[in-house]
């Protein structure tokens, strides 16, 4: 059996080829909305912090602070590419879908969503922090 291919578009369902989709994902911003059926549960802004694989003891979460994605968590992911040329993820377990969207770049992120700080150089000092020698311990 030879290995599947996709292009720009497709269902995947190794757990491999699932954490390499998800991937760019990674410290971004992104939109989500929670299905259940055809009813909308939840929805909002967050920033994926983790994106793990074989860690069983590690949940899937959504909060608009901070999103940890297990793909253990779901059994397959749909994606297209979208007109901008970035993905759209589809995560499915059962009757449950989690899409996700990396957030438009052309409009304020949500009220409570991660944010750079940006500080004019002239307003901040640098500072070094350094541990205890081994001889002072």
């Amino acid at each position: 059996m030879s290995a599947k291919f996709f292009v720009n578009g497709g269902i995947v369902t190794g757990r491999g080829d699932i954490l390499n989709l998800l991937r760019p994902l990674l410290k971004q911003t992104v939109t989500y909305v929670y299905l259940r059926g055809s009813e909308v549960v939840a929805s909002g802004t967050g920033w994926v912090e983790r994106i793990v694989a074989d860690e069983p003891q590690t949940s899937t979460y959504f909060t608009p602070l901070v999103i940890c994605l297990n793909v253990d968590s779901f059994e397959h992911l749909e994606f297209d590419t979208r007109p901008d040329q970035l993905l759209s993820y589809t995560l499915v377990q059962g009757d449950e879908r989690i899409r996700i969207e990396f957030a438009p770049l052309d409009r304020p992120v949500d009220a409570g969503a991660n944010r750079q700080l940006r500080l004019p150089e002239s307003e901040y000092v640098q500072m070094e922090l350094s541990g205890l020698e081994p001889d002072d311990a």
